[in-house]
């Protein structure tokens, strides 16, 4: 394998951070962006990257950006939960396209959205997915292309994890549910119900994952699953009360989503109407399996709760102080 990844999505949460694992592990990354000066300017992190002015809606353009590539990480999605049905599979297939022409693995960073309220508490690789909403079927069917395409001689990667999030996680539950981003926390925002286990995934535990995983591609299938355990609750409001012991203010309020106000706004906002659809997973219990991921490598990455979190909310510009004073008071990083 060459050290060459494409990336589509990388000024998004997971695609942003696998770019900087990808980058720290040697590999040469390109990124197909709409704005490349755009890109270089609000992403200075991603130095070292290989901006190309594109759209991932174009075939001719992601396969040209593919060429001599390892590796093609499909990050990209559809912003603001609209129009999935419209653009979720038709940018897929140029990913599949352009892995195919150059010989890559193609990776997919996978959701819990594959599964159905009837699935179980704990799900791993192998329960079966039965999806109730139109973007957990749309999740379903890419699986299942990126499978056609396996048996077509495109190598696949897919590692599924719980929400997403981190300091450079973007659009997420996290920045857009809990907390409100450029505010110091005075209050936890929790979008669940208190006693339902809810799994989270801190993205550079993820995008480091992913990279341990492509350094041994060589061990891998020809279509591989694997799922990331990540930060996962048996009680999801305990989520919040981390995060508030986190920002320094313990005593902080938790209060409740208002689902309602949701609900009744619906109708004109296009992004509520794809929450409520999803309401579901904040009703009942997930969880996932990671133990053959853990098998496999041994470990799995895992950045302590409470660094995960002082690291997330700093980047969000939620800290009342320091994050560096918050853990020495709190007695350091914990494992969780």
């Amino acid at each position: 394998m060459n050290r060459i990844a494409l990336v589509l999505g990388a000024t998004g949460g997971v695609g942003s951070e696998t770019t900087v694992a990808l980058l720290a592990a040697g590999f040469e990354v390109r990124a197909v962006t709409r704005d490349r000066e755009r890109a270089r300017r609000d992403f200075p992190h991603l130095a070292g990257v290989d901006w190309i002015e594109g759209d991932a809606l174009n075939r001719d353009c992601v396969v040209a950006a593919a060429a001599g590539a390892s590796v093609v990480l499909h990050a990209v999605n559809p912003p603001g939960y609209r129009n999935w049905k419209g653009l979720a599979l038709p940018m897929l297939e140029n990913s599949i396209a352009a892995a195919k022409a150059s010989g890559a693995r193609l990776v997919l960073p996978g959701t819990v959205y594959n599964f159905g309220p009837d699935a179980p508490e704990l799900v791993d690789e192998s329960t079966p997915q039965r999806p109730a909403t139109r973007k957990g079927k749309i999740r379903v069917a890419m699986e299942q292309r990126l499978h056609e395409a396996s048996e077509d001689g495109v190598p696949v990667l897919i590692v599924r994890a719980g929400d997403f999030y981190g300091p450079h996680a973007g659009n997420s539950w996290f920045s857009q549910g809990l907390v409100k981003p450029g505010t110091a926390l005075r209050s936890v925002t929790y979008p669940g119900r208190h006693d339902a286990a809810h799994a989270w995934a801190y993205l550079p535990d993820v995008a480091a994952t992913i990279v341990r995983l492509l350094e041994r591609a060589g061990e891998l299938s020809q279509f591989e699953v694997f799922h990331f355990g990540g930060h996962g609750f048996e009680k999801g409001v305990e989520l919040a009360d981390a995060v508030r012991r986190a920002a320094g203010v313990p005593a902080a309020p938790i209060r409740r989503f208002p689902w309602l106000a949701i609900f009744l706004l619906s109708p004109f906002i296009v992004t509520f109407r794809e929450m409520l659809e999803m309401r579901y997973l904040w009703r009942r219990s997930l969880l996932l399996d990671n133990r053959k991921l853990v098998r496999f490598l041994g470990s799995e990455p895992h950045t302590p709760l409470a660094l995960a979190l002082t690291e997330t909310l700093g980047g969000l510009g939620c800290m009342h102080r320091p994050a560096a004073a918050v853990l020495a008071e709190d007695g350091g990083p914990r494992a969780s």
